[in-house]
C-alpha cells in the first residue's frame, strides 16, 4: 500500500472520529438542556420561562423559512397573531379545552399559510417581504375591526382549564411543563424537517435556485410546503402563548412582532437550530429587565444588535458553531 493510500486512510479515520465524537457531544449537550429545563422552573419564574419557550418556538418557525429556505417574511406575526385570536376566542367563548383552542388556532394559522403563501411565494427578495407584510397588515386591521376580536381591549381572562380533563393549567408548573411539551413538540418538527431529503432541498432552493430547477425540483412547490409548515407552527406558538398569558391582543399581530422576531433569529444565529431559542431567551430577557429600569428598552436592544452584526455577523450560535468546527477540523 502507497503512503499516500495510508495518509488517505488515516485522515479519513480523523474525520470520521471528529464526526463520532461530535455527535455523541451534541448528544451530551442536548440530554444537559433537557434536564435544565425540566429543572429550571424551580428555580426561575415560570411565567419567564413560558414566555421565552414561546417567542423560541416562533422564532423557530421563522428561522425554518428564511434560515433553511432564504424567504425573508415581514408578515409572521399575522399567524402568530391569528391563532392567539382564535385559540382565545373558543376557549373563553365556546368553552373548548386548551388542548382543542390551541389546535384550532394552529389550523387557522395553517390556513392563512396557505392563502398568503398562494399568493406571495411566485415573487422573491424584497418583493416576497413587501408582499407578505402588506398581507399582515391587512389581518392587523380585521383585528382591529373585527367584533369578536374587541378592538384595541383584545380578548382578555382567557381561562386556562384543564389539559385533556386531569392537569389544571392554573397551577403554574403544570402550565410550564405543558409549554415545554410543546415547544419540544414543534422543535422535534422543525429538527426533521431540516434532517429530511426535503430539508436537503430546501437548503439546495436556497443556495441556488435556477441550479435546483435545472434537476427537476418543482421549487415553488418546496418553498409553498416551507411556508405553510413554518406559518402553523408560529401559530401554535401563538395559541400556547394565549393560554399562558390568558389575552390576544394587537401587539400581537403588528408588525413590530413581526420585526421582533426577526432581530431573535439574526441575533442568535439565521440558519442554525439553536440559534433562534439563544437569540428569543436573550430578547426576552432584556425586555424583562430592561423594563424595570429608566432606560429605553428598543435603544439598548438596537444597540446590542447593531454590536451583535458587527461582531458576530453569523449570530450567536453560527459563531460557536463555526468556530468549533474550524477547531474540530484542525485537530
Amino acid at each position: 500500500m502507497s503512503l499516500h493510500s495510508q495518509s488517505g486512510i488515516r485522515a479519513s479515520g480523523k474525520a470520521s472520529q471528529a464526526s463520532a465524537a461530535g455527535s455523541t457531544l451534541a448528544r451530551v449537550g442536548a440530554l444537559a438542556v433537557l434536564v435544565a429545563l425540566l429543572a429550571v422552573p424551580f428555580l426561575l419564574y415560570p411565567v419567564f420561562l413560558m414566555k421565552v419557550l414561546c417567542f423560541a418556538l416562533f422564532a423557530c418557525a421563522f428561522n425554518l423559512l428564511i434560515g433553511f429556505g432564504g424567504l425573508l417574511s415581514f408578515g409572521h406575526a399575522a399567524f402568530f397573531g391569528s391563532a392567539a385570536y382564535v385559540t382565545a376566542h373558543t376557549v373563553k367563548v365556546w368553552g373548548l379545552s386548551p388542548e382543542l383552542g390551541i389546535l384550532l388556532g394552529t389550523a387557522a394559522s395553517a390556513f392563512l399559510g396557505i392563502l398568503f403563501g398562494s399568493i406571495a411565494i411566485r415573487r422573491q427578495g424584497i418583493y416576497f417581504a413587501m408582499i407578505t407584510l402588506a398581507l399582515s397588515q391587512m389581518v392587523f386591521f380585521l383585528a382591529l375591526q373585527l367584533p369578536f376580536t374587541h378592538g384595541e381591549d383584545g380578548i382578555q381572562a382567557v381561562p386556562r382549564g384543564v389539559l385533556f380533563g386531569v392537569f389544571d393549567l392554573n397551577n403554574p408548573l403544570a402550565m410550564y411543563y405543558t409549554v415545554l411539551g410543546v415547544f419540544l413538540i414543534g422543535f422535534a418538527i422543525i429538527w426533521r424537517t431540516v434532517h429530511s431529503p426535503f430539508g436537503q432541498v430546501l437548503k439546495a432552493i436556497r443556495e441556488n435556485e435556477p441550479r435546483a430547477i435545472s434537476l427537476g425540483y418543482r421549487t415553488e412547490r418546496y418553498k409553498l410546503m416551507a411556508f405553510v409548515l413554518s406559518a402553523t407552527l408560529a401559530g401554535l406558538a401563538g395559541g400556547t402563548k394565549a393560554i399562558v398569558f390568558q389575552l390576544a391582543t394587537l401587539t400581537d399581530v403588528t408588525w413590530q412582532m413581526s420585526g421582533e422576531v426577526v432581530l431573535m433569529t439574526l441575533l442568535g444565529g439565521m440558519g442554525t437550530l439553536a440559534g433562534p431559542v439563544i437569540g428569543a431567551a436573550l430578547v426576552v430577557t432584556l425586555e424583562n429587565y430592561l423594563a424595570a429600569t429608566s432606560l429605553p428598552v428598543p435603544v439598548v436592544i438596537g444597540c446590542i444588535f447593531v454590536a451583535c452584526v458587527l461582531v458576530f455577523r453569523r449570530g450567536i450560535a453560527g459563531e460557536i458553531q463555526a468556530r468549533f468546527g474550524k477547531q474540530s477540523r484542525s485537530g
